[in-house]
């Protein structure tokens, strides 16, 4: 499979096929000045790339990966679905079985449906609030980052803050003119822009824990403030928990903040790492939706057998061993260490954390939104990540984005990341 080349062979020959050698542009390793890992293969925690190193993977494919790779329950399914049939073009019993486990989990999701991405979740929720609410505008928030359809763009994390890409070329302006944003954890401003804009809103979209510009956590009575507006101007509240659901709690973040949705879009630890996404919510509303309402949206593999049976196994595992005090208790462990490191290099940081999701930020003062974010020094970031990488530890190549634990996580590994931190630190200390 690998033909005996390593990651930079592999890279080139990629970039003369694909777009910048990569399907998806944080990958190309951009911000950091590196060339990206291929990887051959991936088991628990480590990751091991086409030379047959091994990495401590932090990164989780970005989220999905919360038992670790290859778990045998998950293996054991898929390739039980896969000797079945890939796809059927029609209905199958791990639709229904999948559908159950996330209406089980969410008391605000009394249907949901299956589609392949987040950004495909998100942008047919925004599509079935608008019809529900006969309202054109939508309120998002700075450094929120919701997938890549065309009105969700408008001051994006992820990537886009990854690159620098102020704007995207293709999007016409007029595609996000309905769309208003606001800084995260600011209620004063969505306040002001309800009372403006209110009548034409049809809902606010935010992730209830941004991870897209890094993680930020809401600050108390954030999401219920904007629960409150919501239900004063008759809006509808959409909770972005594609990297959140099922991750910082099994009922994800509207159970770990007590936050009530109107429609949740899920993604990533629902698939068990296969491309799934879902959205869900209230009866009424779902009910708008073809064949029995008349807001229409269809896909050709929506709801695959493969996908299905990952995302079963996995939440199934995830429910009977319930392993989130345990990855609170060790993202505790990591990021009093790493906050330790620091300062023992001089080194200025904050350490953003929920759960098993965090950021470090290098900066000494709170990152509670998009404009904190972009004041963390970015050059001791790139010479943190490189340390890290070369000491055989796997870390997302961006300054904002979340790195996440695993269930395969030991607490050996956590000891050692601490251990190579420290070298790290000392590095990023003479980065600025």
């Amino acid at each position: 499979m690998t033909d005996g080349m390593n990651s930079k062979a592999w890279f080139e020959k990629a970039q003369a096929l694909l777009p910048g050698g990569v399907n998806s542009p944080v990958r190309a390793y951009k911000a950091v000045g590196e060339t990206p890992r291929f990887i051959a293969y991936a088991k628990g925690a480590f990751v091991t790339d086409v030379e047959g190193r091994s990495y401590l993977d932090c990164m989780g494919s970005w989220g999905p990966m919360i038992l670790g790779h290859a778990h045998p329950r998950v293996v054991d399914a898929v390739q039980l679905a896969a000797s079945n049939g890939t796809s059927f073009g029609t209905c199958s019993p791990l639709e229904v079985e999948l559908a159950e486990r996330v209406v089980a989990a969410f008391p605000g999701i009394e249907k949901v449906r299956f589609v392949n991405s987040g950004t495909e979740a998100v942008m047919s929720a925004v599509r079935l609030a608008r019809a529900a609410t006969e309202r054109s505008k939508i309120l998002k928030f700075a450094g929120g980052y919701h997938g890549h359809a065309d009105h969700l763009l408008a001051e994006a994390g992820s990537g886009i803050a990854t690159l620098g890409i102020p704007a995207t070329p293709g999007v016409p302006k007029e595609f996000t003119q309905p769309t208003l944003t606001a800084p995260y954890n600011d209620l004063a401003s969505v306040e002001r822009l309800m009372e403006e804009h209110g009548r034409d809103i049809a809902c606010i979209l935010v992730e209830p824990v941004a991870g897209n510009m890094g993680v930020v956590p809401p600050e108390e009575n954030f999401l219920g403030g904007l629960r409150a507006l919501c239900d004063r101007h008759g809006a509808l509240l959409v909770l972005d928990e594609v990297i959140t659901g099922f991750r910082v709690a099994y009922g994800g973040a509207q159970e770990r903040y007590g936050v009530r949705a109107d429609l949740t879009t899920l993604g990533k630890i629902v698939g068990g790492g296969l491309p799934v996404g879902a959205y869900g919510g209230r009866r009424d509303l779902m009910d708008m939706l073809a064949p029995e309402g008349a807001v229409y949206q269809a896909g050709t593999l929506s709801g695959n057998p493969l996908a299905m049976a990952a995302g079963v196994a996995t939440l199934d595992v995830l429910r009977e061993e319930s392993p989130y005090e345990h990855l609170e208790r060790q993202g505790k462990t990591l990021q009093e260490g790493f906050e330790k490191a620091a300062s023992a290099a001089g080194v200025p940081v904050t350490i953003n954390r929920v759960g098993s999701m965090f950021t470090v930020f290098f900066s000494e003062a709170p990152v509670r939104d998009y404009a904190s974010v972009q004041k963390s020094d970015a050059a001791r970031f790139v010479a943190f990540f490189r340390a890290m990488l070369k000491s055989g530890i796997m870390l997302p190549p961006s300054p904002f984005e979340a790195c996440f634990l695993s269930t395969a996580h030991s607490d050996a590994d956590i000891k050692h990341t601490v251990r190579v931190a420290k070298r790290a630190f000392a590095k990023a200390a003479g980065a600025s």
